[in-house]
């Protein structure tokens, strides 16, 4: 069974003449264990998508599936609970709290999902080790570097039984060795039995995907796979 299925959805914002097609008509599914990265202009759809596979925001028509749930007959409490257990989300922005050290951000989502505290806290630790920062655990957002606190990020992201990765274009404020560090991570996850989706505008990057996506004006235009598929696909969609 798919992970992540995206079934003929379309999103409009707006209505009559300022109504904007973020998507049109696009169908996509994630296996388990399968890595597929989003690539395409700035306007094309790329966030949309993403947002809409992690119950950000749902489609005008059209449904989104995460293993066999449709989004849309959740209720809201019901959406909550599938995003805390199974959807992890790299934001753009990283959206750490700054009141809270690096293990408790990381350890949030699973203390809102009823764990205890004191079960919670070796997963954060354990998560914080995977992507090397083991002794940060008490450190705060603004104690730490840009890429530091992106790591804390996806560690947030990683922790638990996270079935679908999201990432937002991860990699956009990191330099090259910390960039590849994250990718890394984020591959180790799909390779483990996830399914990750990966925004990105760099074909480097997207080439760690096994399946390359090219949006523009919210339709597919195009998909390639294998070694290289970013860059062939840039060439066959530019």
């Amino acid at each position: 069974m798919s992970v992540l299925e995206l079934r003929d959805v379309h999103r409009r914002h707006g209505q009559g003449a300022t109504e904007v097609h973020a998507l049109r008509g696009v169908s996509v599914s994630v296996e388990p264990g399968e890595f597929v990265a989003v690539m395409g202009p700035s306007g094309s759809g790329k966030s949309t998508l993403l947002n809409l596979a992690g119950g950000l925001d749902a489609p005008s028509t059209g449904e989104v599936v995460v293993e066999g749930a449709v989004l849309g007959s959740l209720s809201r409490s019901g959406l909550a609970r599938l995003r805390r257990r199974r959807i992890g989300y790299v934001f753009q922005d990283l959206n750490l709290l700054a009141s809270l050290t690096a293990a408790e951000n990381i350890a949030l989502p699973l203390e809102l999902d009823g764990l205890a505290p004191r079960k919670a806290r070796p997963l954060a630790e354990a998560a914080l080790a995977e992507v090397d920062l083991e002794g940060y655990a008490e450190r705060f957002p603004d104690q730490m570097s840009g890429g530091q606190q992106q790591r804390v990020a996806i560690a947030r992201a990683l922790v638990g039984e996270r079935r679908l990765v999201l990432a937002d274009e991860p990699t956009g404020a990191l330099d090259s060795q910390t960039g590849e560090a994250v990718l890394r991570l984020l591959r180790a996850k799909v390779d483990a039995g996830a399914a990750g989706v990966l925004v990105t505008h760099e074909a480097r990057h997207a080439a760690w995907a096994d399946r390359v996506i090219f949006l523009r004006d919210g339709v597919i235009v195009d998909t390639s796979t294998g070694i290289g598929s970013a860059e062939q696909l840039l060439e066959v969609s530019s």
